[in-house]
């Protein structure tokens, strides 16, 4: 179980990265566009989702979350003003 998360949002750009754990060098994949993996190189670990218009595809990260198997202890939503 992943015990550290960092969260980086760019509002300017609408890009949110959770990152999980320590860092270590990785690969990224792109299942869906503007959808961002990143993989430790030895273990196949996840490490941190990228998603690119995030606040437009909030659901995209509760989905990614449960098909990776990963706990988030957040519960998130995005407001629109």
């Amino acid at each position: 179980m992943v015990e550290t998360y960092d969260i980086h949002y760019d509002k300017e750009a609408d890009f949110l990265e959770v990152f999980f754990g320590d860092q270590t060098e990785c690969y990224a994949d792109e299942p869906q566009k503007g959808i961002f993996v990143r993989k430790d190189e030895n273990t196949d670990e996840i490490k941190s989702i990228g998603i690119v218009s995030f606040s437009k595809r909030t659901q995209i990260l509760k989905e990614l979350l449960r098909k990776f198997k990963l706990d988030f202890p957040i519960d998130f939503k995005i407001n629109s003003n």
